[in-house]
């Protein structure tokens, strides 16, 4: 994989597509906002698929009021973690996954990080595919086929144009989702549906609250994965306190924002499937504010099944380039964005929307389970042990220093999973301690501080003072601001 500046030393243009993948982006290529990064990561969550996790939470059982605080809590403590991943991205122009390698190796991050991340990306979009189709049934009684072929189409477009339109969309969509936002919010808390009884605290159940702040930490922590992704083309000079502060906040504001509102919609008709409840709490206002409102959180669902698959692109050609190295064309992009078009359409038939609910309940929890003991290896290995110092090269390098396989982060992975285990509570599983206490999960707060603790003890063996040579030799990087 090359470092070079791209062919005749021309830098893209913004307004063309984007040539690059998941090549090293060079300093001159450099150039964008954090605010930019702010409005992607706020209209992010502004769709019907957030809206819907909101759905998904109040399903549990645990009641209106203990679900609304269990989302907020949830909510911060993943994205927390989230942002911290977005600061890697101004600091080494590089896409998240492929920053694991110097932790798992060049093929063990292949097998391990980026097949979870692949997955990450089905399940969500197949979360998505669900709800574009019901809504453009719902919008313009079409078949839910053609309705999420339609989508998967427009998304596919953005994808292919890449990063830069990226940004420009979700920042030509902020204000006006913000609006419809503060609108649905108002139609939201104003419907007689809403009894005066859903407000009261009532009993609380630890079982329910525990799985309630798993899904919502979930979600965000399902965007850790690929966050750097949309902050690699800033300026290298952008501070980690700055870029964290405009992801943390946009995207924690708005998921919290999007989460309740959902839930507080969807107690207000517990019968309906997730589009349809938020339809009736749309039309307090009239059935046009109702259409008006479904449509705009099915464009902003548009802008995110277009990041969804841009950078499913980007770990599909990540694992191929970790077998067999991959000349990163436009031509290889449009290709794996095609590859997830197919897979999700067919996924999404075999699920079917009614059950939305239990899959895509089911799907965040076990996303908090795979990138726990990831997020935890990762953040330890950037601030804690390379301090935000790699050589870039080496990483493109089957054999490179950092090795074919990382065993200190794959042994640190494994071992935050097997601790996990007993701890979890699933659908078709619950863990032994996990059913004696009750049914209360606390496998995240096991897994992240056992997986963090151990990777950090066995890069002591590392000898970072050589790797150091190498990164002062190579020039490329800033120091950590």
């Amino acid at each position: 994989m090359t470092l070079t500046k791209p062919p005749h030393h021309t830098i893209p243009s913004e307004r063309t597509m984007e040539r690059r993948s998941i090549e090293w982006v060079p300093n001159e290529e450099r150039r964008g906002t954090l605010k930019s990064v702010g409005a992607v990561w706020f209209v992010s969550n502004i769709n019907l698929t957030a809206m819907a996790t909101g759905t998904a939470a109040l399903a549990v059982g645990g009641g209106l009021m203990w679900t609304v605080i269990a989302t907020v809590l949830g909510s911060l403590f993943g994205t927390f973690f989230m942002a911290f991943h977005s600061t890697q991205g101004p600091q080494l122009g590089l896409p998240q996954l492929v920053q694991s390698r110097p932790q798992f190796g060049y093929l063990g991050a292949a097998v391990t990080v980026f097949v979870a991340a692949l997955i990450n990306y089905v399940a969500f979009n197949t979360s998505d595919a669900l709800l574009s189709g019901a809504a453009t049934h719902l919008l313009f009684n079409i078949p839910e086929r053609v309705g999420y072929v339609i989508a998967a189409v427009a998304a596919a477009v953005l994808a292919l144009f890449g990063y830069h339109w990226i940004h420009k969309i979700n920042r030509w969509l902020a204000i006006p989702l913000i609006i419809v936002m503060v609108a649905l919010t108002g139609a939201a808390f104003s419907n007689t549906q809403l009894s005066a009884s859903l407000w009261d605290l009532g009993t609380f159940n630890g079982a329910a609250f525990m799985t309630v702040f798993v899904i919502m930490a979930g979600f965000q922590l399902g965007w850790a994965p690929y966050v750097s992704d949309y902050s690699r083309y800033l300026p290298a000079t952008v501070g980690v306190r700055a870029s964290f502060w405009w992801t943390y906040l946009p995207s924690g504001i708005s998921g919290i924002w999007v989460f309740v509102l959902g839930a507080v919609m969807s107690a207000a008709a517990p019968k309906a499937d997730p589009v349809t409840a938020f339809l009736t709490a749309a039309s307090v206002y009239g059935p046009v504010f109702g259409w008006l409102a479904i449509a705009a959180l099915l464009v902003g669902l548009l802008s995110v099944m277009g990041i969804n698959q841009y950078g499913g692109s980007l770990t599909i050609i990540s694992i191929l380039d970790s077998f067999r190295p991959v000349k990163p064309t436009l031509k290889i992009r449009a290709i794996t964005v095609g590859i997830m078009f197919v897979l999700i359409f067919g996924i999404s038939q075999a699920v079917g929307l009614d059950n939305f609910n239990t899959f895509y309940g089911n799907v965040l929890v076990f996303i908090a389970y795979v990138f726990t003991p990831w997020t935890a290896i990762n953040l330890i290995d950037y601030f804690f042990v390379r301090r935000g110092k790699y050589v870039i090269a080496e990483i493109f390098k089957p054999n490179g220093i950092y090795g074919r396989w990382g065993w200190r982060g794959t042994t640190a992975y494994l071992v935050g999973i097997a601790v996990m285990v007993p701890f979890m509570v699933t659908t078709p599983f619950t863990g032994f301690i996990a059913a004696a206490w009750g049914g209360v999960d606390y496998s995240i707060f096991i897994g992240l501080p056992v997986a963090g603790v151990l990777y950090l003890v066995l890069t002591r063996s590392l000898d970072l003072a050589a790797e150091q040579r190498l990164v002062e030799a190579e020039g490329i990087l800033t120091e950590l601001h």
